[in-house]
């Protein structure tokens, strides 16, 4: 795939090694966005002219295996051996197969004329572009190669930004590289973009990123700065406030865009803007705002914070409505489901401990999110499949709780009327304080002793959904959105919990 265009971007002139004659100024130039594998492969193969044995390009074709293999010398090989760098050359590939005196020499020149015309008439498909805008191509341009390495806006505006004294992706890792030990190191490098366009005066979408090219490298170094600076104290907020341990178990990768923006224009919130800020990140993650953000959300949002921090509004939470408790009823237990990560960060507010041992669970290790080792069904998995529950049901949200691996393993696909007994009795007049923990009312516990499995969804659904709720601001006199609990408005997708 080609984009034909009369743009400078910093670009390479090497395919395998070998250099491509530089464009004419002010002549279109064919940037070559996906494809450079196969055009590398080729054309290392057929055009190397190195001298070192080991190089991957020392490749020769047995006329006789019919197969391709490395040499490891420079010598030439055997006659029935043919180089493949000859087959660039049709007078010295021919004159090769001349020169086989051998008994089966026929056999072996028909396998050559074959060999040579299976690369003379191999044709490479191509797609060209036409001179379009980096907001025409960009979408085009992270979208291809799915299957390798995809190429993302920031690989396009590294190229359309770059100088001697700037590198954009260097910037941006060397950014994310202070917030390794916060956890945040893994945050998207679209989303720094985002925020280096709009501590560069411009805003959050692509359109904004695009100007990025019409900056000076001092410029980019002093928005790097101030984004650098904006994230430390968006992620301490998220860490100390939220209780959002690492960047993976943020319900949503845009909402440190915003908040970033937040904090670089409100270095040190007060009381009442911190509780704010606090409420827009509890509507915006359970009502799945950040779900479907376009271009109008992201200049909606700009102008709230910036209107937030001119004190002309007290908040900058948009237009929600409440949604209704039956998210964590329809919502499975999935490592990239916002949902999940919300459910997990309320768990860590209450600081659940495990049913059996009663110890503490440590939630810096389960908000690590990197396995669900502390995420088990509170209803074990086997025992609903053995009386013909569905899988989403038997893995929604609601049916999860924070417990040890060994615990885990004790209740094993025991009948919670069976676990529960033992619960019951271990906790003796500790059983609400561990209840509680775990956001699991008294009268969804009752219903689970008599193995009433819809009884305790719908119970305990409810009570996430006010721990929420309290946490987001939302009064119980405030109607719910109807459409709320349609799954299409989360992203479900990756690992489900066993």
């Amino acid at each position: 795939m080609l984009w034909q265009s009369r743009t400078e971007l910093r670009s390479e002139n090497l395919i395998a090694d070998l250099e491509i004659n530089l464009p004419k100024p002010d002549y279109p130039v064919n940037y070559l966005l996906d494809g450079q594998q196969r055009l590398s492969t080729i054309c290392g193969a057929m055009y190397w002219k190195g001298q070192n044995p080991t190089s991957g390009w020392n490749i020769a074709y047995d006329l006789r295996k019919e197969t391709f293999f490395h040499l490891e010398s420079m010598d030439d090989p055997p006659l029935h051996q043919v180089r493949v760098n000859k087959l660039s050359d049709a007078s010295a590939f021919f004159g090769h197969l001349a020169s086989i005196s051998t008994d089966d020499k026929d056999a072996l020149n028909e396998s050559g004329k074959r060999l040579f015309n299976r690369f003379k008439d191999y044709k490479v498909a191509t797609v060209t572009l036409g001179d379009m805008s980096l907001q025409d191509v960009a979408p085009i341009f992270e979208r291809i190669n799915s299957s390798g390495t995809p190429l993302t806006i920031v690989d396009l505006m590294r190229a359309a930004t770059w100088s001697p004294e700037f590198d954009l992706i260097d910037s941006i890792d060397g950014l994310l590289g202070e917030f390794t030990d916060k956890g945040f190191a893994g945050i998207d490098r679209k989303v720094v973009l985002r925020n280096l366009s709009a501590s560069a005066g411009g805003g959050f979408s692509v359109e904004s990123i695009d100007s990025l090219r019409n900056y000076s490298a001092d410029q980019l170094k002093t928005a790097t700065t101030l984004t650098e600076e904006s994230y430390r104290r968006a992620v301490d907020f998220l860490v100390t406030q939220i209780r959002v341990e690492n960047a993976t178990v943020l319900p949503y990768k845009n909402q440190l865009t915003v908040l970033s923006e937040i904090f670089r224009l409100i270095p040190s919130p007060n009381a009442s803007q911190y509780a704010a800020i606090s409420q827009w990140f509890w509507r915006t993650a359970v009502a799945g705002y950040f779900g479907g953000w376009n271009t109008g959300n992201m200049t909606s949002d700009q102008h709230a914070v910036a209107a937030f921090a001119e004190g002309k509004t007290d908040s900058i939470t948009p237009a929600l409505a409440k949604p209704r408790s039956d998210i964590w009823k329809t919502r499975v237990f999935r490592r990239d489901n916002a949902h999940a990560k919300l459910l997990a960060i309320v768990l860590a507010h209450h600081h659940p401990m495990d049913l059996l041992t009663l110890q503490a669970i440590d939630i810096t290790k389960a908000l690590a999110w990197t396995n669900a080792k502390e995420f088990h069904h509170f209803f074990p998995k086997k025992f609903l499949e053995r009386r013909g529950e569905s899988q989403g049901k038997i893995n929604c949200l609601a049916n999860i709780v924070m417990l040890t691996s060994a615990s885990n393993k004790i209740i094993s696909d025991l009948a919670p009327s069976t676990y529960l007994v033992q619960v019951a009795k271990e906790s003796g007049e500790r059983l609400p304080e561990i209840l509680e923990s775990n956001l699991i009312p008294r009268a969804a516990f009752e219903a689970a002793l008599r193995d009433d499995f819809d009884s305790f969804l719908e119970l305990r659904s409810q009570y996430i959904h006010d721990a929420v709720l309290s946490k987001a601001g939302w009064s119980e006199s405030e109607e719910s959105d109807e459409a709320a609990s349609d799954p299409s408005l989360d992203s479900e997708e990756e690992d489900t919990l066993e």
